[in-house]
């Protein structure tokens, strides 16, 4: 039960700051902060969908067809960090959080923001939702940081969206798309200094359930 608690602290610290990243930093110049923040932003683009819940629910879609992969204590965990992710794009969706509007600086600023939030949550074996599940599902098979795959998946919906928005969004996402998963890989890899930062009831129960089908 601690270590449950723990680790839901984590991931809520993890969506927090992986909200925060987005909303002040990245969508008020249309920059897509990965897959699922690509086709949220089409969806307001298209639809005039809240971005707060056009992000959950692309994020909602991806995590029903991933159930399977990631397992139950996972994707519940993972669940829970996408709607903390949402409330705060929510939170700091108002132009009293975004004191600056050079685009560069934003981006730079956001991107290293959301990597550490991203990483964060990986820390914990659980995804940030949207390519980030499949993302946690390349590295898992292939034992590999996951910021590489993730960097690789969501380049197609980064091309549909400048294509739709506007050319440049496409430069803007791939720095944007190298900074983070930089970030999230640094993450990733961090040894331990403490149990506390990195003990996760997820990957234990992923960890156990893969020990159960091996003997099978």
């Amino acid at each position: 039960m601690v270590h449950s608690i723990r680790s839901y602290i984590l991931i809520t610290c993890g969506g927090m700051i992986q909200g925060l990243g987005m909303a002040i930093f990245l969508f008020p110049h249309s920059i897509p902060s990965g897959g699922a923040g690509g086709i949220a932003v089409l969806l307001n683009y298209w639809l005039n969908m809240p971005l707060s819940f056009a992000l959950w629910l692309v994020n909602f879609s991806m995590l029903v067809v991933a159930i399977y992969w990631l397992g139950n204590a996972s994707a519940i965990g993972t669940m829970y960090g996408i709607t903390i992710t949402s409330l705060s794009v929510h939170l700091f969706s108002f132009d009293l959080y975004r004191p600056y509007t050079n685009v560069w600086f934003d981006l730079i600023i956001g991107s290293i923001i959301l990597g550490f939030g991203v990483g964060i949550l990986l820390r914990q074996g659980v995804s940030n939702g949207g390519m980030g599940v499949l993302a946690l599902i390349i590295a898992k098979m292939k034992n590999i940081a996951p910021g590489q795959p993730l960097f690789l998946l969501n380049g197609s919906v980064f091309i549909i969206t400048g294509s739709i928005i506007a050319w440049p969004i496409v430069l803007q996402a791939l720095l944007s798309q190298w900074l983070s998963t930089k970030m999230v890989d640094f993450v990733f890899k961090l040894k331990p200094i403490l149990s506390f930062p990195f003990s996760s009831p997820f990957l234990a129960a992923r960890k156990k359930r893969e020990r159960t089908s091996h003997r099978k």
